[in-house]
Formats: C-alpha cells, structure tokens, sequence
C-alpha cells in the first residue's frame, strides 16, 4: 500500500497486511445483500503485484462488472512457492467457491468481506 495513499478503509489496511508478504491472487465475489438474503452476482480473480492500489482503485475495477453490489468478498490464495497463483488453477479455485458459497453463504465470512466503503462486514445465521 503506498503510504501516500494513507491507509484509510479496511480494505486498504487488510491489504497492506496481506501484501507484506508478497504478490498474491485475489478470488472476488461480489454479491446483493438485502435483508435476510445475499446473493452471489458475479466472481472473478485478480493478481495483486504491487501495492500501489487501494479501495478507490478496487471499486473503479468492479465498475467493470456491469452490476450494482453491495459487498465484496476477496479469498486471497497463493501457489505452493507462495506467489501469484496460475489463471487456470484461479478459475478452478473461484469454481469451487462458487459452487461452496452456493451451500452456505456464511463462506463468506472465510475471505475479507467488505461494503461498498471498504468497510468490514460479516454475514450473521439467520
């Protein structure tokens, strides 16, 4: 995260975090939350190479989803060395969280859930 930047949501700070130990893949879902309910609407994967991008940037690129969300999750995952994982083995990998958050959407709550600020949430049993 560059510190010109400041560190200024919880994502930006979760980011920081996690980017200390290097390069990573991003699993993103996004979904609607409207009360009981949240509903998956669209995923994708993103390689995180640097630390110059924070919330703003983030919510700029999910523009590009064609959809408005309320929440995104990111399941940061790596390869077995530790760095950015293969597209191929991403899209295997966003599969079967696809297919998991289909069964239960607290699985959610195993990636970094944020709203539309940057801000933690959580998803709670109903």
């Amino acid at each position: 995260m560059s510190t010109s930047r400041g560190l200024g949501t919880d994502f930006d700070r979760w980011l920081w975090k996690l980017f200390r130990k290097g390069p990573f893949t991003a699993l993103i879902v996004l979904v609607k939350i409207a009360d009981p309910k949240v509903e998956p609407l669209r995923s994708t994967f993103v390689h995180i190479v640097g630390d110059e991008i924070d919330w703003g940037d983030i919510v700029m690129m999910l523009r590009g989803a064609g959809v408005n969300w309320d929440g995104a999750a990111f399941f940061p995952t790596r390869d077995d060395d530790g760095g950015l994982v293969p597209d191929e083995i991403a899209r295997a990998r966003l599969r079967e969280l696809e297919s998991a958050l289909r069964e239960d959407r607290l699985v959610l709550n195993k990636g970094a859930f944020f709203d539309v600020w940057g801000r933690n949430l959580e998803v709670q049993e109903a």
